[in-house]
């Protein structure tokens, strides 16, 4: 099966310093404030779905999206 993220790009890699950093200025940049939140306590945190959203007192299908949507734009931000 296919990767379909994959784009077929085969070209000089950035450094893994350099491809951190750009991360992490696209979440401080441009994801909303609920959004990175949510990737911070998920990605860097360690916390399950599960306990982001008891906390949050919301659905965990609602942590769901917004950790996609999140996702979403950061790829989006990051191809260019």
């Amino acid at each position: 099966m296919r990767n379909i993220l994959f784009d077929g790009y085969e070209g000089p890699r950035l450094p893994r310093q350099v491809q951190l950093k750009r991360v992490r200025n696209v979440i401080d940049r441009e994801l909303t404030p609920l959004q990175r939140e949510t990737v911070l306590a998920y990605y860097f945190q360690g916390q399950n779905i599960c306990r982001i959203a008891e906390e949050r007192g919301v659905n965990k299908s609602t942590v769901c999206r917004t950790l996609h949507r999140a996702e979403c734009r950061i790829r989006r931000c990051l191809r260019y």
